[in-house]
């Protein structure tokens, strides 16, 4: 029967980079059961957060960037022979039980995200990682209009209105109203980066009898990340 499992050998190019991006399924319907605090929900992002670090941990990717419910991975070394069905599998199932663990809470259903492979080239990666940091600014910016819409009109007025509106149409809306989405936390409006970075220690070697730096590596949450650029990306690797 081995013979049925069609696409169980379906494979990335070797000895390529690719992105797994890691979607939340049903995460409005999560959102409004949770009682989500809404524009955002300070303890939602600190689980995306552990969650990124676990994957960071587990399988130890070049780059991780996150916002929302959404979460890619950016990898050099990549898993399970390059399997795709297996990439896919494991790491959303990993994804979804390490929300599970850091959520700390009882569900109404269970939590699934779903998993896609991106094959990508080194002069695409900044392309990518701006068009979903592009992404983050546009929740951002709708996540405030809406959310002041709906504090003067029903939900269903608010909706229409804002589908009416683009993304400078509702931050002048915002800025009228006293709200200056300048001033809202930079993770809020590019997203959370988790990389690796070295941390200077200082130490004595005895046998040579003088002071000694050295470095470490650890695993460093970025909630002030700046626009995407090349210089960023070549100071990671």
């Amino acid at each position: 029967m081995k013979e049925y499992e069609i696409y169980s050998d379906l494979r990335v190019p070797v000895n390529s980079k690719i992105i797994v991006r890691l979607d939340g399924r049903s995460f409005h319907s999560f959102a409004r059961k949770m009682e989500l605090v809404k524009p955002y929900d300070d303890n939602f992002y600190k689980v995306m957060v552990n969650v990124s670090k676990d994957l960071f941990e587990e399988f130890s990717p070049l780059f991780i960037y996150t916002f929302s419910d959404e979460i890619s991975i950016l990898l050099d070394n990549v898993p399970f022979n390059g399997r795709i069905e297996k990439i896919n599998s494991v790491i959303a199932s990993f994804t979804s039980s390490s929300f599970s663990i850091n959520y700390n809470k009882e569900f109404s259903k269970p939590v699934a995200f779903d998993s896609r492979v991106i094959p990508i080239n080194d002069d695409e990666i900044l392309s990518y990682f701006k068009w979903r940091q592009d992404e983050a600014w546009k929740n951002c910016v709708n996540g405030y209009g809406i959310h002041f819409l709906k504090s003067k009109y029903s939900s269903e007025e608010a909706n229409n209105k804002i589908n009416g509106l683009n993304l400078s149409d509702i931050h002048e809306l915002l800025f009228e109203n006293g709200i200056n989405l300048n001033d809202v936390e930079t993770w809020k409006k590019r997203g959370i980066g988790v990389y690796r970075k070295n941390k200077e220690i200082k130490g004595f070697n005895k046998k040579e009898g003088r002071e000694q730096i050295s470095y470490r590596s650890f695993i460093n949450v970025d909630c002030n990340l700046p626009i995407f650029s090349k210089e960023f990306f070549s100071s990671l690797f």
